[in-house]
């Protein structure tokens, strides 16, 4: 990896480089002088280097009209257990696939004004953002002419705002989707240039759905490129419809503690939506019968299935059991919540099986 000095050369617009003002005269002549249109990309995170693959790939076919002036995420992080400086997944991907160093933006915000004044001197056609994470501005909207096109990983106007992934899988959609929207000041907003809807398994999580939509994001949007760029997209945009908004408000870590006193089908899908991050999580009593002792356990809840409801005991309402594998905590209504996979706090994640061998003979109960 790259030590902090090698970073501060590589990255345009980090905290202890952001004087720089604008890549060298000969890159920006270079993508300004070029007979394709300019596009420049933002995205920070995996998944949005599925999209930035989907571009180079477009962009290196002998019939391509673009390419790609500029890339745009967030500044390098401390990150994994080293917690050294690290650039984000796309730059990083960017570096792998030889784009230029000197072409990798990194501004704390996108209102900068040394780069705008850098983004400005390229002039791009067309800017495309896929999970970028920073506000766009008016001042940066206004510089591309055929404007700034968002993946979003929803079915517009659904599930507008920053997690629209895990909110509709919380809410346990059978279909959910991608849309290509023109980028608005308003959150997510924006007129609507094409969608594709997905349907969702109901044992899928969070990160491999938002994963599948990035990718068939990537697919649309190479589709949807030559009426982006020759202008007929923004045209016949469809303008949403903002009395079917959803909202999809950013997750907190409160959110995460999972109560049994609601039916199993919320809980396994609260635990689909979370999978990644926050998790989830639970405190079950451990009961000893041969000394007495009663304990608290927390234990991060990782994979789940809801079970039939034949295996709720009324008489032992709050009773765990371990049945073919998996442990079946008692919720409300009478459901029940097969748990096959369990994390302790510090361990590694293990089976339910083999965290049932673990206890000993000891006893499980819901708090």
């Amino acid at each position: 990896m790259y030590s902090t000095s090698m970073l501060r050369r590589f990255f345009c617009f980090n905290a202890a480089a952001s004087s720089s003002v604008a890549p060298s005269s000969s890159s920006a002549a270079a993508a300004i002088t070029s007979k394709k249109k300019s596009l420049v990309f933002l995205g920070s995170p995996q998944v949005s280097a599925t999209v930035l693959d989907a571009l180079f790939n477009a962009s290196a076919e002998p019939s391509s009209s673009f390419e790609i002036a500029a890339i745009v995420t967030q500044p390098p992080s401390r990150r994994d257990r080293g917690r050294k400086m690290m650039p984000s997944p796309v730059a990083q991907y960017a570096l792998d696939r030889g784009f230029s160093a000197d072409l990798i933006f990194t501004p704390e915000r996108a209102g900068e004004e040394a780069f705008l004044s850098s983004l400005r001197a390229l002039q791009p056609e067309v800017c495309i953002t896929a999970a970028y994470g920073n506000i766009l501005p008016t001042k940066f909207l206004n510089i591309p002419p055929l404007g700034t096109v968002n993946i979003h990983p929803s079915l517009l106007p659904l599930y507008r705002g920053a997690a629209p992934v895990q909110r509709a899988l919380q809410d346990g959609v059978k279909e959910t989707g991608v849309s290509l929207a023109f980028t608005v000041r308003a959150l997510d907003a924006g007129p609507v240039i094409a969608r594709e809807i997905v349907e969702v398994d109901e044992q899928i999580k969070a990160p491999d759905l938002l994963a599948l939509l990035f990718a068939e994001g990537s697919k649309l949007l190479v589709h949807k490129l030559p009426s982006i760029f020759d202008g007929s997209a923004k045209v016949n945009a469809e303008p949403q419809d903002d009395s079917k908004v959803t909202l999809a408000p950013k997750i907190s870590p409160e959110e995460s503690w999972l109560s049994f006193d609601e039916e199993a089908l919320i809980l396994h899908n609260k635990v689909r939506a979370f999978a990644g991050w926050p998790g989830t999580r639970a405190k079950v009593l451990v009961v000893d019968d041969k000394s007495s002792n009663r304990n608290i356990l927390e234990l991060k809840i990782i994979t789940t299935r809801v079970g039939p409801d034949d295996k709720v005991q009324d008489n032992d309402v709050n009773d765990i059991t371990f049945v073919e594998g998996a442990l079946v905590f008692p919720c409300g209504g009478f459901t029940t919540l097969e748990v096959l996979e369990v994390q302790l706090p510090g361990k590694k994640v293990t089976t339910a099986a083999a965290f049932w061998n673990g206890l000993r003979g000891q006893k499980l109960k819901t708090l």
